[in-house]
Order: C-alpha cells, then structure tokens, then sequence
C-alpha cells in the first residue's frame, strides 16, 4: 500500500469516526473532527503538506505520486 491510498483509507476512518462520534458521543464532538479533517484535507490538496503521510513515510510506507 502506498502512503496516498493509506491517506485516503485514513481519512475515511477519521470520518466513520466522526460521525459515529456525533451519532453516540456529541454532535458538536463529531462535527467539529469533521471539520478538522477537511480543512486538513483542503490544504494538503493546495500544498502538498499532510502530517498523517509524514508518520506514514516513517512508519515504512512507500511514497506513491502524490507525496513523494
């Protein structure tokens, strides 16, 4: 698997995560993580920085085309 497919699986765990989140837990909760990840979304997609691929890379992960 390569760092950009373990980003996009991340990402959509972090929303089921949310969302359950604001299902059971707390509306504000949820929403609010939803809103972390897609501003962190967002910037990533315009510069090319994204923590979660840097822990990746250092966890082993080979780099694809979008974070090399």
């Amino acid at each position: 698997m390569t760092i950009d497919r373990a980003v996009l699986a991340f990402a959509g765990v972090m929303i089921l995560v949310a969302l359950l989140l604001g299902a059971f837990v707390s509306e504000g909760l949820g929403f609010g993580l939803m809103i972390f990840i897609a501003i962190n979304l967002i910037q990533s997609a315009f510069t090319g920085f994204c923590p979660a691929a840097i822990v990746m890379k250092k966890l082993g992960l080979q780099p694809g085309c979008a974070f090399e």
